[in-house]
């Protein structure tokens, strides 16, 4: 991201602004910014005595000033963190008095996850007008995830195959933080300038490229009963591998999708992807599965899959093994 980078580069000049109010549904690039600051901006020496860490539930915005409006010991700065911030949502107004006029020796870290402040606050406002950082990190869509994936290794001197990055997505959400982790495992392993495939991705992190609800899902849209059984065998014999919940929810969300695609009058790839908000790589099994499952099938599939939910976690009906609900959803999709 462009303005994460921005904000690195100005820390390493030995710029840092006078509070970093770093907030957003998605913690990776705050977790990462926040790290940054507390690594760079102060010396080993001088952490002991100007670097501080708080805690949103065990402390309050009148602390969090007092504390930033110390001068540092023997150094420029000292480095104030608040962490998990957003339990101060009800105060967190209180700021704008000590960001009207900053302490120059402290750089104080406010870490507001999981959500973010309207942007009309006066808080807000009065952070960008006395030379503060104000950065929302936003949740990213299923498409940009994979996209994501990609920058990130080819920044590093690898290569990733769409379908490799597909699997990714699919095993391990969007959850940035678990993916960068997992990407670090594979540049430890591989020597630079690799290719990672899914045959990469089953033999290092463990996700079979065979046998996983992106091939169930393509082996759906494509109508192959043959694959479709044989995946959801795979799935039976290794459950927890391949929990129902998550089988249920992918192809919920594919056949919404497919029932958007349905209702557009542009199926040109570039509008497809743009709309579905999907990877332009993966438009031709919308187009594929629009051909076998006509919109109205689609509505019915989709009230199939609520319906198999409820079975899944048991409402209203007795609770059934992983394997028969596996068959009854496939037999009633297909």
């Amino acid at each position: 991201m462009d303005e994460v980078k921005k904000i690195i580069e100005e820390i390493q000049k030995g710029n840092p602004a006078p509070i970093y109010f770093l907030m957003g549904e998605e913690p990776y690039y705050i977790d990462r910014i926040e790290r940054f600051l507390g690594e760079n901006v102060l010396t080993e020496d001088q952490k002991g005595f100007n670097q501080i860490v708080l805690y949103g539930k065990e402390t309050s915005l009148p602390d969090i000033i007092s504390q930033a409006r110390r001068y540092p010991m023997m150094s420029e700065y000292q480095v104030v963190i608040v962490r998990e911030a957003q339990h101060l949502s009800r105060t967190i107004e209180q700021l704008q008095t000590y960001a009207q006029n900053p302490q120059p020796s402290t750089v104080l870290v406010i870490c507001y996850k999981y959500k973010s402040l309207d942007r009309r606050k006066k808080l807000i406002k009065t952070l960008k007008e006395n030379g503060s950082v104000v950065f929302e990190s936003k949740k990213m869509y299923e498409n940009q995830v994979s996209d994501w994936i990609r920058r990130v290794l080819l920044g590093s001197g690898y290569k990733i195959s769409h379908k490799a990055s597909a699997l990714l997505v699919e095993y391990l959400g969007q959850d940035l933080g678990r993916i960068s982790n997992e990407l670090d495992k594979l540049k430890s392993i591989l020597p630079e300038g690799s290719e990672i495939d899914p045959a990469t991705i089953e033999k290092h992190i463990g996700i079979s490229k065979d046998f996983n609800n992106f091939e169930l899902k393509k082996a759906i849209a494509e109508r192959d009963i043959p694959k479709a059984t044989r995946i959801i065998k795979y799935f039976a014999e290794n459950p927890k591998e391949n929990p129902f919940v998550m089988t249920i929810s992918l192809l919920n969300t594919f056949f919404a999708q497919l029932l958007q695609y349905h209702g557009l009058q542009d199926h040109s790839p570039k509008n497809v992807a743009r709309a579905l908000k999907v990877n332009p790589y993966f438009v031709h099994e919308y187009q594929t599965a629009a051909r076998h499952y006509p919109m109205r099938k689609v509505s019915r599939i989709i009230s199939t899959l609520r319906e198999m939910d409820l079975k899944g976690k048991g409402v209203a009906a007795p609770a059934m093994k992983q394997d028969d609900l596996l068959k009854e959803l496939l037999h009633k999709i297909l």
